[in-house]
């Protein structure tokens, strides 16, 4: 049985969200609703839903890039809450992002080299030199050249911009790697050569992905489990063959139907 890499247990964050003609009033929105995972080392989980389910939300919150109300973020068993400052940047490096949209996430000002070698410079991993040959390295390892990474993001095609927000994550040499809808951009065939990458990636390199995504179609080519989130709560949960041959909530079966070519049950 594989070790457990992150866990969240009970995960609640909560939106004020203006309301009233004026705007005088508020309401409370729970993004997150008592939410609980498990990702077992070297394996895919993968959270779906539509969008405003909460699926992002929670992204950023195992990241500790959101704070959230009340719960608890376990990675290796350590309570990512209860750090701070140098401790928390220190285990930030092994939990890393794949973004949604590679033509928002990347800096149009900066070089690729510089944006694949800023964390490294960042966490300051190794001198000059070896910065620059990890960073060289991580580019061909995701398809890319050395010539590369002189160019501007405008230079790159969206799939190419996409190889270079996997590679900015996957240089510090992370644990956990959350992809948050990282094809939806994406023309269909790119798609299938970007899911190809990540799960060859994830095979060479012993990664553990979260990924996130409103589309079925695509998690079945890269999950070993699904999580299914409607309004803020996990409605359902299991292994990917048992979601796809036999879903248990009437949600996850829509959005079973909204696969282009599938038969509706």
């Amino acid at each position: 049985m594989s070790e457990l890499i992150l866990q969240a247990n009970h995960l609640v964050k909560s939106y004020t969200q203006r309301s009233g003609r004026f705007g005088f009033g508020s309401t409370q929105i729970k993004a997150l609703n008592d939410v609980s995972l498990a990702l077992k080392a070297g394996s895919t989980l993968a959270v779906v839903g539509e969008s405003g389910s909460g699926k992002s939300t929670l992204a950023r919150c195992l990241l500790q890039l959101h704070p959230f109300d009340s719960g608890e973020v376990l990675f290796q068993g350590q309570d990512l809450a209860k750090l701070s400052g140098d401790d928390l940047r220190g285990v930030r490096k092994y939990l890393q992002m794949v973004f949604q949209d590679p033509f928002a996430s990347l800096n149009p000002r900066m070089k690729v080299s510089e944006i694949v070698g800023e964390g490294l410079l960042i966490h300051g991993l190794g001198n000059a030199s070896e910065q620059k040959q990890k960073m060289l390295a991580m580019l061909e390892k995701v398809g890319l050249s050395a010539d590369d990474a002189q160019k501007y993001p405008h230079q790159f095609s969206g799939g190419q911009r996409q190889r270079i927000g996997i590679a900015r994550a996957l240089v510090l040499e992370p644990k956990v790697v959350v992809c948050d809808e990282p094809v939806s951009a994406l023309d269909v065939s790119v798609q299938a050569q970007i899911l190809l990458l990540l799960k060859a990636l994830q095979k060479e390199m012993h990664l553990s992905y979260i990924f996130i995504s409103h589309d079925l179609r695509v998690v079945r080519h890269i999950a070993d489990e699904i999580l299914v989130m409607h309004q803020g709560k996990i409605v359902e949960q299991g292994a990917v063959a048992d979601i796809y041959a036999a879903p248990q909530q009437a949600y996850t079966q829509q959005l079973l139907n909204a696969i282009p070519g599938r038969k509706a049950a």
